[in-house]
């Protein structure tokens, strides 16, 4: 069973706008990539010091990262922390806070190289039309907003780029790799068994005619979250671990007198929304840990949580926003015919009872991926070489057991049966345009390339397995974070990393 492309698809950072909850302004602004800049692109602002003659602010691995970048990086998101109205660290902080994520940066960009991922200017492309669509705006009118954010527009399609890459990447390396079990899932459903089963898609609040009283809010209900992290070495001694909560607790008792959030998280974050004031995103309550959603049960928006322990160390978190998906419609307009809402991607058809029937699609699949040795060009060259043999009779399961990189080959590339939004966008897309039988074109996905041939569809009452799917959809967003966090951990352990930059601030570095 290929559990990668079962996982829900993660939508790009910079892509996703829940409706008017965030602004074309505020996207414009949104959080950067940090990827090294030329070293050209900008004067360094700063004297180097002797220590630093040779002009190099960190060594990752083979690639050296400059003075000069790092400089050009921190003019940019002084300038973007500034619009966004986040308090700028002290110039020596915020140096010492873009290096480490261009540091973190850097290291992905070397894992992307090593396994073959390319994001091409189509991919891109499309991700801005994405953008721009969701904000309701047109491609000129995102590209103004841009601009004005002090921004340049390939400055702003090269960090997308770079998200993109990066949102690849968690696909194959982390999301793909976390297990959920039957009996993990039959726990949460019975920690939840008196909620009701959600099933509406995440709207912005639709704006209510006056003087009609606003109704009761329904709906998942939405929470935006801003962290403070103060990390904890793994292993660490008890007098390490005491000295980090300690820092903690400083930071919390300047909070409570007044500091602003933003600011500390960017001058003391371990974070890595650090430069983005700690901001980590707005995601239905019961998405985030669990241990957070408790630490902010009666917390209202703007109020700060106490010190959350976890297993990578001490958080304080902040309550920016919540509030709920979607409103029902006012008493007067219920008299009105309805309008035919959106079904959720997982219902064809729902009874008043309650049942949802659902159209399965059988599936197989060969898949090849990309790495330094096969590119986008071979592996494509290979699917469609099996496809031609596919045409000419040899069949499509025993060419899986031969030739997919997958772990479903042994079962000849069988998915088995497929609910609506149980694999990745491009996967479904090309598998719903296919005919019972028909096999597919060769089709790119974050895992690599596919052909896809559909044996049959069936419709089925899911509304038990639609609880399920959503547990696990739930447990999957919980559990992303933190093993995001673990493998970036395995790539710096991984490197050789020189931070000349933390040396000299007495800091050290592996």
């Amino acid at each position: 069973m290929m559990s990668g492309l079962r996982h829900p698809a993660r939508a790009l950072a910079l892509a996703i706008v829940l409706g008017a909850w965030v602004s074309a302004s505020a996207l414009a602004a949104g959080k950067p990539a940090h990827r090294a800049a030329p070293a050209q692109s900008s004067p360094a602002p700063a004297a180097v010091s002797e220590q630093f003659v040779d002009g190099i602010a960190a060594i990752v691995d083979k690639e050296v990262i400059t003075l000069a970048q790092v400089d050009a990086k921190t003019v940019q998101v002084r300038r973007q922390m500034e619009q966004q109205h986040i308090p700028v660290p002290e110039a020596s902080i915020l140096r010492r806070q873009v290096l480490q994520q261009m540091i973190n940066a850097t290291l992905q960009d070397h894992e992307a190289r090593r396994v073959g991922i390319r994001v091409s200017d189509a991919q891109v492309d499309r991700a801005v039309q994405a953008i721009a669509q969701r904000n309701r705006i047109t491609l000129e009118q995102l590209q103004r907003e841009i601009a004005n954010s002090g921004m340049g527009w390939d400055d702003y399609r090269a960090d997308l780029r770079s998200q993109i890459q990066d949102d690849i990447l968690r696909q194959r390396f982390v999301e793909d790799r976390i297990t959920i079990s039957d009996s993990d899932i039959d726990a949460f459903l019975s920690m939840h068994a008196d909620q009701p089963m959600d099933v509406s898609s995440v709207a912005a609040p639709a704006p209510e005619p006056e003087p009609e009283p606003a109704p009761a809010p329904v709906g998942p209900e939405l929470v935006e979250l801003a962290q403070i992290l103060i990390e904890v070495p793994d292993y660490a001694a008890d007098s390490v671990v005491q000295e980090k909560r300690q820092q903690a607790e400083a930071i919390l008792r300047k909070l409570r007198t007044g500091a602003d959030f933003a600011g500390m998280a960017a001058a003391a974050s371990n974070g890595p929304q650090a430069l983005e004031g700690g901001n980590m995103g707005i995601r239905p309550l019961r998405d985030w840990p669990d241990l957070f959603v408790q630490a902010i049960a009666n917390t209202p928006p703007g109020g700060i949580s106490g010190i959350v322990q976890s297993g990578r160390g001490f958080h304080i978190l902040k309550v920016l926003r919540r509030g709920y998906a979607q409103r029902p419609a006012p008493r007067s307009a219920q008299a009105a015919p309805a309008q035919p809402a959106q079904p959720p991607a997982a219902a064809v058809a729902r009874g008043p009872a309650g049942p949802m029937m659902v159209t399965q699609t059988h599936a197989r699949h060969i898949l090849i991926k990309t790495s330094k040795v096969v590119d986008d060009a071979k592996a494509r060259a290979t699917l469609e070489s099996l496809r031609t043999r596919i045409a000419h009779g040899e069949s499509f399961a025993e060419l899986a057991k031969r030739y997919s990189e997958d772990a479903s080959a042994p079962q000849g590339g069988d998915l088995g049966w497929l609910n609506p939004g149980e694999t990745v966008p491009a996967f479904e897309q090309a598998m719903n345009a296919l005919q019972d039988g028909q096999v597919s074109e060769p089709v790119q996905s974050p895992f690599g390339w596919h052909l896809i041939q559909v044996e049959g569809r069936q419709t089925k009452n899911m509304e038990q397995e639609f609880r399920r799917m959503q547990a696990r959809r739930e447990l999957m967003e919980r559990r992303i974070g933190p093993a995001y966090e673990d493998w970036l951990d395995q790539l710096r352990s991984q490197a050789y990393i020189d931070n000349r930059l933390e040396k000299a601030a007495g800091g050290g570095a592996r």
